[in-house]
């Protein structure tokens, strides 16, 4: 199949989708696909036809991912000096491939808008649609459906600039707590606050990310992740940074976090987490694939933090991790999500 990767974007997470978009274009290579990597808001040169972009025998993904970044240093000019989000050639590719892959993290990519506009074009892609894309990048609304689905999450509020000043006693809440941008990704701008002057810092941090920031309360123990593919729980994973917590820093610095797959827990409280991680899914509406973290406490009591429906995709990722556990090789997982994802669709390939 000719199949478009898109990666990079003008995210926080910029880096982190490069690194993905890398490993599963050399991926889908191997399983000889005529794959691509491709720049969502930087773009592509395309000499001649677009069919030659897809049909280039010797193509060099590295070169591709060293193309993207060269673009890092001036990606805030570009930003402020185009109103267009979509790079050159990068429609057009889309259009022109079977399917295109998604390796995007973060704002404008996982957040429904490239969804959206795929599906009006008639564009296949992987993952979820538009709508629970969106909800499950805010967390705020993520919570709510949460609650109304009895999948425990822990308990929290979203507060806007202004409202930082009210005390945490008037939300129902006590130090310590978490705070995090609400519609944010892989860690960033994530804070663990035990006293006051933590507090003000930390909320400070966030709203330099958003407007809005979650601030809920802070669950200690064990950390775990769930991957949900097509509706159905994978082992889950657990995963105990060597320091502090799974934050931006331990999530992609190799050999920061110590994972377990699959995670050492009682057969009783297996089958509960991903149930709750199967019904979590079922509530936001994710079709196709995701990852959920959980965290439980000494006592047992387990609570779903939030979904991601366009998790880490690099060989040392989560979702694959546990897809190697059942006997999925990082290549044939690549594989599965897009037939999934086309099979969804109505575009069996």
């Amino acid at each position: 199949m000719k199949i478009v990767v898109l990666a990079g974007g003008t995210s926080t997470e910029r880096s982190v989708s490069i690194t993905s978009g890398t490993m599963v274009c050399k991926a889908l290579r191997e399983k000889n696909h005529q794959a691509v990597l491709v720049d969502i808001f930087c773009g592509i040169e395309v000499n001649g036809n677009l069919e030659e972009a897809f049909a280039e025998e010797n193509y060099d993904v590295d070169k591709a991912a060293e193309y993207m970044h060269s673009f890092d240093e001036k990606l805030d000019e570009m930003i402020a000096s185009r109103r267009r989000f979509f790079g050159r050639n990068v429609l057009e590719l889309c259009e022109a491939a079977d399917v295109v892959f998604l390796a995007l993290h973060g704002a404008n990519g996982e957040d429904g808008k490239v969804q959206a506009t795929f599906d009006l074009l008639g564009i296949p892609y992987t993952g979820t649609g538009y709508l629970s894309s969106a909800l499950a990048m805010d967390k705020s609304i993520t919570k709510q459906f949460f609650r109304a689905h009895n999948v425990p999450t822990p308990n929290g509020v979203t507060l806007k600039k202004g409202q930082e000043s009210e005390p945490l006693s008037s939300f129902g809440l006590e130090l310590p707590v978490v705070v995090k941008p609400c519609c944010g990704g892989s860690s960033v701008g994530v804070y663990i606050a035990h006293t006051n002057e933590e507090y003000w810092q930390a909320m400070k941090d966030a709203f330099s990310y958003e407007p809005e920031v979650v601030v809920e309360e802070y669950i200690e123990g064990r950390e775990f992740s769930v991957g949900v593919v097509d509706g159905k729980a994978y082992p889950i994973i657990e995963i105990a940074p060597i320091e502090g917590f799974y934050d931006y820093t331990n999530k992609y610095k190799a050999g920061a976090t110590v994972d377990t797959c699959p995670a050492v827990l009682t057969e009783e409280q297996t089958k509960e987490m991903q149930k709750h991680a199967e019904d979590g899914v079922a509530a936001l509406g994710i079709e196709n694939y995701c990852r959920l973290d959980f965290m439980m406490r000494k006592d047992g009591r387990m609570y779903c933090l939030e979904a991601n429906t366009l998790p880490g995709m690099t060989p040392t990722s989560l979702l694959p991790q546990e897809a190697q556990v059942l006997g999925i090789s990082y290549p044939e997982l690549c594989e599965l999500l897009i037939q999934l994802s086309l099979r969804k669709r109505g575009n069996n390939a």
